[in-house]
């Protein structure tokens, strides 16, 4: 069973004469314990190309001290990451095989590179005997397995905040380790600082310097009336970015976005579906949106399956949205509407439906379709079906498309306006919340290219989307409410409380309806700038 743990630290350089300072007067430090030394052996794994670290994440088989085991490590931001531990054993343990996946894919994990660490540990504890830190030094010793066959020694201090500490302790620490002439490691862990200094990559890197070196310390000259003078290098000026170049970054990011939450969605982080959900959706309204740049021939096919995950992501998200607007609409009712056992049947109902559809995505995640996705849209981005227009002007090109889509939503939420109440109205004003979110995405990819008229775009499209998706949400918890009231009267229990809620939501969507044509003017107006409707 695999275990997470949220670690906050930061590395010092220590180098062979440097010892650790007195931290006892560090402010709100009682007392420092030694815990005595610790011997510390990590294998750590990776594929050939080392994919893993290229992402700054590690994955080791770790024996000696206190958490001995299977150690994923996922970074979080600087200095900060997710350590995911699992018991030891011979294997990866299939916990955290499935978290790597999405890096790397079929290919092979090799071990890579072997640590060895005498670790001699302080604890830093407040006046109460709690734990606010835990500084070590570490005497490290690194020999490459694979890759190169060099090995390489170093000294480094590591204080580590506790778990639910104030990360303003680390400064305090810091300044005094400042003080002591400890700087701040200028490698972001030992994996690292390993692959660094050992193996192919390192010795080749050494000499290109040192020939780099060598050829700037001579000064290369021509002769000119008798003299020597240094001769001018010329470098051209790079080609201003295309409207080729921004939509390919806005598909690169979207494609780096749905490989870096893989491992939150599998350990079922919160909001992590949504976000993956919607980087598919980015992905596949940029292809639709700037088909005149990215050849649709080739990017259709790869929409078709973005559309399919993004379904799969679905069933879980819905059900979340679902689960947490009856949730709060149950709060908000007196208590004297209720009738039944009604917050136990929702937590019923929404643990049997998450709980089919968490073990469907996982299934989804492990399955050679959402793999081949990935590779595919590796490829795409290696290699992109650009068309005539990705080389031109980005305002142009860009523009146009944003001014296209904009065209289409304006046509359907006047479309959703007109249609008469009712199932109409609601599937009218469904189709304008999906044009909404594609006029969105195509000003997103617009906004390095159009500046602060895109920028105010995304801003008004998210501001309608927010507010039609709050109709169709009303329109999906009433279907879920009838759901619900049905199987309350099939148990004998009162459906009183469900016919409420249904009135309730029924409100929610006239009060949109009601505020859509003035906020669709709004809209309007203050997009005429981008889309030239002033």
């Amino acid at each position: 069973m695999a275990d997470t743990k949220r670690e906050i630290e930061r590395k010092y350089e220590a180098g062979e004469s440097a010892g650790l300072p007195d931290l006892s007067g560090v402010s709100g430090v009682a007392s420092v314990i030694d815990k005595g030394l610790a011997e510390l052996d990590a294998t750590y794994y990776d594929t050939a190309d080392q994919r893993l670290a290229e992402a700054s994440i590690t994955l080791r088989r770790r024996t000696g001290g206190d958490d001995a085991g299977w150690h994923l490590k996922l970074p979080v931001s600087d200095g900060v990451r997710d350590e995911i531990r699992a018991p030891l054993s011979d294997a990866l343990p299939r916990s955290l095989a499935g978290l790597v996946r999405s890096r790397v894919r079929d290919a092979e994990l090799l071990a890579l590179v072997r640590l060895q660490s005498a670790r001699d540990v302080r604890h830093l504890v407040d006046a109460s005997g709690g734990l606010l830190a835990e500084v070590s030094v570490d005497r490290v010793h690194a020999e490459r397995l694979s890759g190169g066959d060099g090995s390489t020694d170093w000294t480094e201090i590591e204080v580590e905040l506790a778990d639910d500490g104030d990360p303003a302790f680390l400064d305090k620490v810091e300044k005094k380790l400042r003080k002591a002439g400890i700087s701040r490691s200028k490698s972001a862990s030992k994996l690292a600082r390993a692959l660094a200094e050992t193996g192919k990559q390192a010795e080749t890197g050494k000499q290109a310097e040192t020939g780099k070196q060598a050829e700037t310390g001579k000064t290369k000259q021509t002769k000119q009336g008798g003299r020597k003078k240094p001769k001018v290098v010329v470098t051209a000026e790079p080609e201003p970015p295309t409207a080729g170049d921004h939509v390919l970054a806005y598909v690169r990011a979207q494609r780096d976005a749905i490989v870096e939450l893989d491992p939150a969605v599998r350990r079922d982080v919160y909001d992590s579906v949504h976000r993956m959900r919607v980087a598919t959706r980015r992905l596949r309204s940029s292809f639709r949106s700037y088909g005149k740049v990215l050849d649709r021939a080739v990017t259709d096919p790869i929409g078709d399956e973005l559309k399919w995950l993004a379904g799969e992501l679905g069933v879980d998200r819905d059900q979340e949205v679902l689960t947490e607007r009856l949730t709060a609409a149950l709060d908000e009712l007196p208590r004297t509407l209720f009738a039944g056992p009604v917050r136990t049947r929702l937590r019923t109902w929404a643990h049997a439906r998450r709980g089919g559809s968490r073990r469907r995505l996982i299934a989804v995640l492990d399955g050679k379709r959402y793999l081949d996705l990935l590779a595919t849209l590796d490829s795409l981005v290696a290699e992109p079906p650009l068309l005539k227009a990705a080389a031109g002007p980005p305002d142009r090109v860009i523009g146009k498309a944003v001014r296209s889509d904009f065209a289409k939503l304006s046509a359907l939420v006047v479309q959703a306006i007109d249609a008469p109440p009712g199932t109409d109205r609601d599937l009218a004003i469904h189709e304008a919340r999906k044009k909404a979110k594609r006029t969105r995405y195509a000003a997103e990819a617009a906004t390095k290219a159009l500046s602060e008229p895109a920028v105010d775009l995304v801003r008004s499209m998210k501001s309608l989307q927010g507010l039609l998706g709050d109709h169709q949400d009303s329109v999906m918890t009433r279907l879920s409410l009838r759901d619900l009231a049905t199987q309350a009267h099939a148990a004998g229990e009162s459906s009183f409380t469900y016919g409420v809620l249904y009135g309730r939501e029924e409100q929610r969507a006239a009060d949109v309806e009601r505020a859509l044509p003035e906020a669709w003017t709004t809209i309007f107006a203050a997009a005429g700038g981008l889309v030239g409707t002033r």
